[in-house]
């Protein structure tokens, strides 16, 4: 209601100058350094951004209006370049909202455009504004500035009933967009970009990805440019946001910190976690290297000497094939040839030389190298895996059919007796005892003729029943 009042009363204003308003006639006219300007002519346009421009003007003198969008509410001038207010004056000077005052210059505020309605493709507001050429020279409608009031001793600034209004000012040229974008829209944007950035260095992350901050940040710093096309800024604050993020540059600390973790992981790395390890620690040295510089060549020197390969491709990495202890990190001399075939660890697919690839050897869920008997050699470097006393090249298939390859099984033919202590066919059939269930061939199977009371796989306790010094699982009488 106060700003009906005052719109009211500005016309009245105008019309005790001698020219009176007409509310059923459009119109453009404002109080113009304390004198009454009115345009003869006037039109609105609607440019493919969305942009409204409002222009009147008389033979001599032109106004323009420009706010970003076609939505009802006020829009603070000077700050940003959507939205202007710009006047020509007979000279062919140009003063504009968007020109800096002179240094001392008394009145800060540059003014407002306000568009207070639409209706059948016309405009109707009110403006105050001043505006300033590159010399300092000041246009004001509405507003008293020292230069334009030396009277006012007191420089009090207090602005009389002013500026100026626009009046059904009729729509020539464009259209309405489909979506009018408004300050409202420009904020949640911001606000969703802003809760999307800030994910990208969430504490619970081991890494900031520098390509997603980089995106994310690129998106919030258009939205924050949008913001201010649409919302104004005022005080300078959203264009602080914008600084404050450094044209999106990664920043160096956190590919510092990047580093540090990496370079962890990759000295507690095992061989089941070495290649991932690795390839970060690569990536996040380069990323230190690029983002921070390397005056004195250190993160390159790592970087030379980092070795993530695994030759033989046999999923051992080259850094675990280093087997003589040296710490030249020589993966050619003589201690490295585990199975002494002439191939060094790191060239060579069985590094053991017992028949199976290491890297189909046993491994746990972590890729980790198993040592399935447990006598300290794990199995790709072991060429007794199961520790049965028979080399896993000479054990083939699965004779008892449990589901464990000979190799990695301790009593391959299931019959209770461990393959260590079964040697020699019993019963001359042609199977060696640690393959045949039935040692002595007598139709039982060695597993039913009580072969090991206490059950730890030796056959020393076996049961002798006739008491011939022949136990009874290789005694066939």
């Amino acid at each position: 209601m106060k700003r009906l009042a005052i719109l009211f009363i500005t016309v009245l204003t105008f019309a005790s100058c001698g020219d009176e308003v007409e509310f059923n006639s459009p119109s453009i006219q404002g109080t113009k350094d304390y004198v009454l300007w009115k345009a003869e002519y006037f039109n609105a346009e609607i440019d493919i951004n969305g942009y409204l421009t409002i222009i009147g003007g008389n033979n001599v003198e032109t106004l323009t209006l420009k706010i970003p969008t076609t939505a009802i509410g006020k829009y603070n001038l000077g700050d940003v370049d959507s939205m202007e207010a710009r006047f020509v004056d007979a000279e062919g000077r140009e003063f504009s909202t968007n020109n800096d005052p002179p240094v001392g210059n008394p009145y800060t505020e540059y003014g407002y455009i306000k568009l207070d309605e639409i209706i059948n493709n016309t405009f109707t507001g009110r403006f105050e504004f001043n505006a300033y050429d590159t010399d300092g020279n000041v246009v004001n409608f509405g507003g008293i500035t020292e230069q334009q009031d030396p009277d006012d001793v007191n420089n009090t600034g207090e602005d009389p009933i002013g500026g100026g209004i626009f009046y059904r000012v009729p729509l020539t040229s464009g259209t309405f967009p489909t979506v009018v974008f408004t300050c409202d829209d420009a904020e949640e944007q911001t606000d969703l970009l802003q809760a999307a950035f800030n994910a990208t260095t969430a504490p619970d992350l081991t890494y900031v990805n520098s390509a997603d901050y980089i995106a994310a940040c690129e998106a919030l710093a258009l939205s924050l440019e949008t913001q201010r096309t649409y919302c104004g800024d005022i005080g300078g604050a959203l264009q602080n946001r914008i600084d404050n993020l450094n044209a999106c540059a990664f920043p160096c600390q956190i590919a510092v910190n990047n580093r540090i973790t990496a370079e962890d992981a990759y000295e507690n790395a095992t061989i089941g976690n070495y290649f991932l390890a690795c390839a970060d620690y690569q990536l996040y040295l380069q990323e230190h290297r690029d983002f921070c510089g390397d005056p004195s060549g250190n993160i390159q020197s790592i970087l030379d000497d980092l070795d993530c390969a695994d030759d033989d491709n046999d999923g051992i990495p080259n850094i675990f094939e280093n087997f003589d202890g040296d710490i030249d990190g020589n993966l050619d001399d003589p201690g490295d040839d585990s199975d002494g075939d002439g191939i060094f660890n790191y060239l060579d697919d069985d590094d053991d030389g017992d028949g199976i690839l290491t890297i189909n050897e046993a491994k746990d869920a972590e890729g980790n190298p198993l040592d399935t008997d447990g006598d300290g050699n794990v199995d790709y470097l072991d060429n007794d895996d199961d520790g049965d006393g028979i080399l896993t090249q000479n054990e083939t298939g699965d004779t008892d059919g449990d589901g464990i390859p000979d190799y990695l099984d301790n009593d391959d033919d299931g019959d209770g007796i461990l393959t260590q202590f079964e040697t020699g066919d019993t019963d001359g059939d042609g199977i060696e005892d640690y393959l045949d269930d039935d040692d002595d061939g007598d139709g039982q199977l060695t597993a039913n003729e009580n072969a090991d009371p206490n059950m730890d796989g030796d056959p020393s306790d076996a049961a002798d029943t006739d008491m011939d010094g022949t136990p009874d699982y290789l005694d066939n009488v």
